[in-house]
């Protein structure tokens, strides 16, 4: 009976041996399995294969010039240097910075992979940033998308542009954010200007086809590896405006505008931009800017006049790409700038002093001029101040504020 039992006993105890046994290797097995496939997860997709690539991106063209070829009709290209008669000194330099737009240095990469789809869904895109125009990265045989817009460096460190990527993966959007300052024209949405964006550059390429062959692509032998010129278009989706206004016969007995505030506004400018399309977002603001005022300048005829001007960055004309329209095919492109722009109006408004010590905002409509020039360029307002109504203390326009014991008192004149 006690053998019996002993028998059962080391019966049972093998049983359990035997399955902690197979309890120990399953779970060797698991643990071993995990490991290997965490060994051998693929990294950069490179389940397909791929190798590296030199990209480069294109240069930009920087000559204002180039930028407003725009061809008004037959044999009359446009001279913006000819209507600009503010000039542009060290002052103006230093206190707006160059009148141009920068060479950029420094650029941000975005790189979707749509697999053998061309033009595919976007995913979640491999992030770059580099100085120069070359990206040395992997890329897996297939096709992808590239995205660049440049860095933007400010002498305070303060930047007005916002960069967004949080919507969607299909697209990035530049958007400028709202000031403390009034809107003090035209703005029926947002009670406060906004500003300016800083000088932004972007360049957009997709359905590039990556195949075993390097079909498009040339191999530089010196550095070992495959080199493609992008054939994207960097090209500026900030347009630069240069408005002036020209003040005649403010000087005949005494000068009747004597000074100005420096702080002006351009409404009916879009928000925003779409850096993959370059459309402008159908949010019209008004952008706040600063304009000086120089005396005694030489005028078109040889008069002396008192000039107010200044440069204003801006998205454009909403729901427009500008570099889309052909300045060259001028009638049609400008048919294109009236239907996004047909519900829209542009203002300019500039408060002045005048020589009784009343302060005036006078408001310009230049919705023609900023419609003409759908790229950017000159925006000239010729006032007579013969013409200009003197405000005063005393009277019952409904115009009249008083604010901090001067009145403020302003006028809307069609230019």
């Amino acid at each position: 009976m006690q053998q019996t039992i002993k028998h059962i006993a080391r019966h049972f105890l093998s049983v359990r041996q035997q399955a902690c046994s197979r309890a120990a290797a399953v779970c060797f097995v698991i643990i071993s399995i995990f490991t290997i496939s965490c060994e051998r997860e693929p990294m950069l997709h490179l389940h397909k294969g791929g190798t590296d690539i030199l990209v480069e991106l294109p240069d930009i063209d920087l000559e204002l010039q180039l930028l407003w070829d725009y061809l008004f009709s037959y044999d009359v290209e446009y001279d913006w240097q000819k209507e600009w008669l503010y000039g542009w000194d060290e002052t103006d330099n230093e206190l707006f910075g160059p009148l141009g737009y920068p060479e950029p240095t420094d650029f941000n990469i975005r790189r979707y992979f749509t697999n053998d789809v061309q033009f595919g869904q976007h995913t979640a895109p491999y992030k770059h940033y580099i100085t120069g125009k070359t990206l040395s990265a992997q890329y897996d045989f297939g096709f992808w998308d590239i995205l660049a817009w440049n860095e933007i460096h400010t002498s305070d460190g303060v930047q007005s542009v916002r960069i967004d990527e949080t919507a969607t993966y299909d697209y990035v959007t530049a958007y400028t954010g709202q000031t403390m300052m009034a809107a003090r024209y035209n703005a029926p949405q947002y009670t406060r200007a906004f500003y300016q964006p800083e000088a932004l550059f972007a360049g957009y390429e997709s359905g590039i086809g990556i195949n075993k062959n390097f079909d498009g692509f040339t191999f530089d032998e010196d550095r070992k590896i495959w080199v493609r010129k992008l054939n994207m278009t960097l090209q500026p989706v900030t347009y630069i405006y240069l408005p002036q206004i020209i003040l005649h016969n403010n000087n005949r007995n005494h000068r009747i505008i004597t000074a100005i505030d420096g702080n002006a506004d351009l409404s009916g400018m879009s928000r925003s931009v779409n850096l993959n399309t370059g459309v402008t977002g159908p949010d019209a603001i008004t952008v706040n800017f600063n304009m000086r005022m120089k005396f005694d300048r030489n005028g078109r005829s040889n008069d002396k006049v008192d000039i107010i001007g200044g440069k204003v960055l801006t998205f454009g004309i909403i729901n427009l790409n500008p570099h889309k329209l052909n300045t060259r095919a001028y009638a049609e492109s400008m048919q294109k700038v009236m239907a996004a722009d047909k519900n829209n109006r542009h203002y300019l408004d500039v408060k002045m002093q005048f020589y009784n010590g009343k302060d005036s905002t006078l408001v310009f409509d230049v919705t023609n001029q900023v419609r003409r020039l759908f790229r950017g360029g000159v925006i000239t307002v010729e006032l007579d101040m013969d013409t200009v109504p003197i405000p005063q203390r005393s009277g019952g326009s409904g115009f009249d504020a008083v604010v901090k014991d001067y009145e403020e008192k302003q006028w809307e004149f069609d230019m």
